[in-house]
């Protein structure tokens, strides 16, 4: 890939940085380069639609490359990218100086960002250009918002208070994730204080604040709070929130480990209550299943949930594996949950286990301190699941090390024979 289709320009590039930037995109898209294609695929409004396996009829043009670029650097058009690089490539104007507050709290430069909220009081209360016209507040969470390192500022309880004592509206709307997003909302669905170990201090400053736990978007994409927490793989978050008075749905409920809750859901003959659907008591069991809430599982199980339900493309049996909670796993394996379903990026449960082992988040286990890879994959031979060339060759191509020896071990004890790499 090209160098500047690997780099975004700097704030104070003028527009005749990112027409020339376009320039050596579309270059590099004649020319064959997959960056760039990627880059159209992912960015382009029309273009990343045919991606998933339509023809694109048509050639990509310059002004096709000039789209994907907008939509890349945060913008709803190349004419409004045009007009945002005139504004904040002009020192001194509202959008150049926004834009140095949003960078000096990106990169936990508390001394910039003090003064200039000094020395422009009102940009504490300003909105970005941007397509998703956050203010500073918004930009804590760096979650929605244009955010390209690699480490979340280490002092984003302070870069907070600075903001609040600033002036900062704790409730404030940003448009980001179908809109109504608050800034409680995006910290606590934020994969970054989650890492840097920030989230709750934020989360207990922003509601100290006034902030709300209840606002309809707050978390974007017409969620709740705590249901947004864990549809992100945030369940610190959630189990916070929930604690701190959050609403809590059937899916929240479960998702959080509050068999109390879930039980109010349900009526003296077991049936679901008009306040619940069917729908939700899947997802449900899927997010008590991720989150290894055993007891709540066995529960909805007991009232009606089917661990062989496909939710949005994963069985329970899924999720419980993409949290690695084993005691769950062998609780869906023993109540007959299929071993050999495919979820919808084609992975059986054992497939889910081998990729997990790669892949899981120890932010997404939380409170688990050590995932049992091997007791997993134990359980599911032990259930009975198949081991095919797909899985040897996914085990093959793993590096070697001693999980990988051990689930080769593993195999033979159950008659499989790994491919030696």
């Amino acid at each position: 890939m090209v160098k500047s289709a690997s780099l975004h320009l700097p704030v104070i590039a003028g527009i005749k940085e990112y027409r020339r930037q376009a320039e050596e995109l579309f270059a590099a898209y004649m020319a064959g380069d997959a960056g760039v294609r990627a880059l159209i695929d992912e960015h382009h409004p029309r273009l990343r639609r045919l991606a998933a396996g339509e023809d694109n009829p048509m050639p990509v043009t310059l002004a096709d490359i000039q789209l994907s670029m907008a939509d890349w650097y945060y913008h709803e058009s190349w004419p409004h990218l045009e007009e945002w690089a005139d504004e904040a490539s002009s020192p001194g104007s509202r959008v150049s100086s926004f834009e140095a507050a949003a960078e000096a709290l990106l990169s936990g430069n508390a001394a910039t960002l003090s003064a200039l909220l000094r020395l422009y009081p009102s940009l504490v209360r300003l909105r970005s250009m941007r397509r998703h016209h956050a203010t500073l507040l918004h930009y804590i969470a760096a979650n929605g918002v244009e955010y390209y390192r690699e480490e979340y500022p280490k002092n984003a309880v302070a870069l907070l208070d600075l903001l609040l004592a600033a002036g900062a509206e704790v409730d404030s709307k940003a448009d980001m994730y179908g809109g109504g997003v608050t800034t409680l909302g995006l910290v606590a669905t934020s994969i970054h204080p989650a890492r840097a170990g920030e989230l709750i201090p934020l989360l207990d400053r922003l509601i100290v604040a006034g902030a709300s736990l209840d606002m309809p978007d707050a978390a974007g994409n017409q969620q709740y709070i705590v249901n947004g927490c864990l549809a992100n793989g945030r369940p610190e978050a959630a189990a916070y929130l929930s604690r701190r008075g959050a609403y809590l749905d059937l899916e929240g409920a479960a998702g959080v480990g509050r068999l109390d809750v879930v039980e109010t859901f349900f009526d003296e003959d077991g049936g679901l209550k008009k306040s619940a659907t069917r729908n939700q008591l899947g997802e449900a069991l899927n997010w008590a299943s991720e989150y290894g809430h055993s007891t709540v599982v066995e529960y909805l199980m007991d009232h009606g949930a089917d661990p062989g339900e496909t939710i949005n493309g994963m069985q329970a049996l899924h999720m419980a594996l993409l949290g690695g909670h084993l005691e769950t796993i062998r609780l869906l394996i023993k109540r007959g949950a299929p071993l050999e379903s495919r979820n919808q990026y084609g992975g059986t449960p054992l497939g889910m286990a081998l990729w997990a082992i790669r892949h899981r988040d120890p932010v997404h286990t939380w409170p688990e301190k050590k995932i049992d890879n091997v007791g997993v994959i134990e359980a599911l031979l032990t259930g009975g699941a198949e081991v095919g060339p797909g899985i040897l060759a996914t085990l093959q191509w793993q590096p070697r090390s001693r999980i990988k020896t051990e689930i080769e071990q593993l195999l033979q004890r159950f008659g499989h024979e790994p491919w030696k790499s």
